[in-house]
């Protein structure tokens, strides 16, 4: 399988930290494609920054080799950006928002091209790539492509937006930090089943749910093994997506991808961001 074939699609951003003032590269699929890198998995990212983020980035993708489209990496207006506060637990606190050039996101008929004729394509949904999720699917893109998505925590989503999006979607991933019995829960794996899709529901150290409507409607659970947190859980979701997608593309089993995604999110623990230093430092 060739670069060509597997398609990462999102948004990066520019993390600020306050603390030392550090502008990192960042970005769940910028996330994802360093620790795909790490596994293997060959793969294009198509993104969108502004000017002011050039350097920073083609600098990070050049040195993991992350495979992206030159001519239309950098749109008008400013890369998007986000503030990033240490808090006492050790935890990371995110505020300050910046959209940037993601606000009027929109790929380009090459890259459209592209996304039509791979074969697999993950997103993460934040508003303005969801929105073009939507309009890709108004033009019939995703025909072809395996397409799986991150909801994130879901904070952000209402229940109709979720059967808006779910159809399109064949996998998909949501880290809830909720309550076990929130009474929306049943109504998101009603819509799953329905459709005969899959979701898989991160639930920290208390566990994964996968809901499995493929063929005749299951739900599956996975304990999950508390660990002591060294860093922090930011990039958790990130690395359980990344190692989850790499195993179930090889194999095929269900099972295997969870334990596959669960050391990949308990690796993520031992560091502070969302990669290792090592990932951000250069040689």
């Amino acid at each position: 399988m060739s670069e060509l074939d597997m398609i990462l699609l999102g948004a990066a951003s520019l993390d600020i930290y306050k603390a030392d003032g550090r502008i990192l590269p960042g970005g769940g699929c910028l996330n994802m494609a360093y620790h795909w890198r790490q596994l293997g998995v060959p793969h294009l990212f198509l993104t969108r920054i502004g000017p002011d983020g050039e350097s920073v980035f083609r600098d990070f993708f050049q040195r993991h080799q992350i495979a992206y489209l030159p001519e239309s990496l950098v749109g008008n207006g400013r890369t998007p950006s986000i503030d990033i506060a240490f808090l006492p637990n050790g935890q990371i606190y995110m505020d300050n928002f910046v959209e940037g050039v993601l606000a009027d996101f929109q790929l380009t008929p090459a890259e459209e091209a592209v996304v039509a004729q791979a074969e697999r394509v993950h997103t993460v949904l934040v508003d303005s790539v969801a929105r073009e999720v939507v309009r890709l699917a108004e033009k019939g893109v995703w025909q072809r492509p395996f397409l799986s998505a991150d909801f994130l925590d879901f904070r952000h989503f209402s229940l109709d937006q979720f059967a808006t999006l779910m159809p399109l979607v064949d996998l998909g991933f949501i880290g809830w930090q909720g309550a076990l019995d929130d009474p929306l829960l049943p109504h998101l794996r009603q819509i799953v089943y329905d459709l005969g899709k899959l979701l898989v529901v991160t639930l920290g150290s208390r566990g994964v749910w996968v809901w499995d409507g493929r063929s005749q409607p299951q739900e599956h659970f996975f304990p999950v093994e508390a660990i002591l947190v060294q860093g922090s859980t930011v990039g958790c979701g990130d690395a359980f997506i990344a190692y989850f997608l790499a195993a179930l593309w090889r194999d095929g089993d269900l099972a295997t991808a969870v334990s596959q995604g669960k050391l990949g999110g308990a690796m993520a623990t031992k560091w502070q961001r969302p990669l290792p230093n090592s990932a951000y430092d250069k040689e």
